[in-house]
């Protein structure tokens, strides 16, 4: 990248950010008329109009809009840089985001980031609380859980897998008395089932195990079906079918008394836990002790 071009993003942001030339001028000590060259110029060497101009305002372009996000990713990566080669950042600082699918992260992370935000004072963390697939560089994330492995990760990206979440079947007391216990995948599969629904409308298949120990998916038709983990939970405490749900998600429940494992033999481990983040930041301060955190999640 020639210098020039990285002096005409700096007042393109700046512009972008305090809604004039005028303001950006006063942000980056220069001329009001030294930021409209600046950013003409920007235009003329990519072709594209990237503000509309007012005699009060400015707005972004379709076009200014993405260059903009690509400018902010730019500017991070060049801050990002600089803090891993300067010695003396060796506490972690700055702004951390890191992406888990939502209640995985409401029950498993958030009580690890209560005593990370107060061990690490100087960071700023986004924590995004979402059951659906993360870009991590599309959206600036700096580390991400996913439950369901790596496969075909790109090299940019780095993996450690967690362990295997353990899959079980369960129902409620009250439903097993009015409605009995199944004692095989048979008589299972004549119970209603209550079914995790994805966010582009297709259920989640239930997981068995073959008789020569080998894991099978199968479709399920469905009594109800739930595009949220807890209410998924709340409607088998509530007695209205079985599930199969994740160990960590219904060990309280089970723990009192309020739902219990059924057929144990035919389900094997389940979805494969693993953490990703970009390769890049991988030794950053910040991310280096939030992979260390996140190891409390391993399952031994």
């Amino acid at each position: 990248m020639h210098d020039h071009r990285l002096k005409d993003i700096l007042p393109f942001v700046a512009s972008v950010e305090c809604g004039s030339f005028t303001a950006a001028a006063q942000r980056l000590h220069v001329t009001g008329s030294a930021i409209s060259k600046s950013v003409s110029r920007l235009e003329t060497r990519l072709s594209s109009k990237l503000l509309e101009r007012t005699t009060r305002s400015l707005s972004l372009t379709d076009a200014g809009s993405a260059y903009y996000q690509t400018c902010l990713r730019i500017l991070e990566d060049l801050a990002e840089a600089e803090a891993v080669l300067a010695a003396q950042r060796t506490i972690p600082s700055g702004r951390l985001k890191l992406a888990v699918p939502t209640t995985y992260g409401r029950l498993n992370v958030m009580p690890l980031l209560v005593p990370f935000c107060q061990q690490h004072p100087e960071l700023a963390i986004s924590l995004s609380l979402s059951d659906r697939f993360v870009d991590l560089f599309e959206e600036g994330v700096d580390v991400a859980v996913r439950i369901g492995g790596a496969p075909d990760l790109p090299a940019s990206l780095g993996w450690r897998n967690m362990g295997r979440e353990q899959m079980q079947f369960c129902a409620s007391p009250a439903y097993l008395a009015r409605s009995g216990r199944p004692q095989s995948e048979a008589e299972l599969l004549k119970h209603p089932a209550i079914l995790y629904e994805r966010v582009d409308g297709s259920t989640k298949p239930w997981l068995f195990t073959t008789e020569d120990g080998q894991p099978h998916w199968r479709e399920m038709p469905y009594r109800l079906a739930l595009g949220d983990v807890d209410a998924q939970l709340q409607a088998v405490l509530a007695g209205l079918g079985v599930a199969q749900m994740p160990s960590w998600l219904i060990q309280r429940a089970v723990e009192a008394g309020d739902l219990e494992i059924l057929l144990p033999h035919l389900q094997p481990d389940g979805l494969t836990l693993s953490v990703v983040w970009p390769r890049r930041k991988q030794f950053l301060p910040k991310v280096d002790a939030l992979l260390s955190a996140l190891n409390e999640l391993a399952i031994r």
